[in-house]
């Protein structure tokens, strides 16, 4: 049975807890050079991997007239009147929470698909603005939806 006097501080068993074996630590004499040094199969491994992330398909990026060309078809559109043909629903309309779309006429505000001269690929790239007329308010509410193609027609 330990007694106090030969009974071990808990200081001196936590430091033997947390003691590391002499087999993990590293050696305390310089490794030579060419432990350090890499193969010439991983040089060359690093070589194809960045290359790899080099290179890239130019095929996938449109061209500067095919984005002029969507660019100016798509301004021709802003300022036309529209009439909603698909079932759309919108939630963010003040006085009007879940109004549905479907046969109101608006006009286009905006064509969202192109930033800075750049394609952009928004879901939903025609902004519309729509005049909604409430009981007891002279002037009508105004919101806007953002849209496709194929939900309106131009009147």
């Amino acid at each position: 049975m330990p007694t106090a006097a030969n009974a071990p501080s808990s200081s001196a068993n936590a430091a033997s807890i947390f003691r590391r074996s002499r087999s993990l630590c590293l050696p305390t004499t310089a490794a030579p050079r060419s432990v350090f040094t890499p193969t010439a199969a991983a040089v060359v491994k690093r070589a194809i991997s960045c290359k790899a992330t080099l290179t890239t398909d130019l095929s996938r990026l449109s061209t500067p007239e095919a984005v002029e060309s969507k660019e100016v078809e798509a301004a021709g559109r802003i300022g036309a009147r529209i009439r909603v043909k698909a079932p759309v629903k919108v939630f963010h309309a003040a006085k009007a929470p879940g109004l549905d779309l479907c046969g109101m006429e608006g006009v286009v505000r905006q064509y969202v698909g192109f930033y800075k001269g750049k394609r952009v690929s928004a879901n939903l790239p025609y902004k519309i603005e729509f005049l909604l007329p409430v009981e007891g308010n002279e002037k009508p509410i105004k919101f806007f939806a953002h849209l496709r193609e194929d939900e309106f027609e131009v009147l």
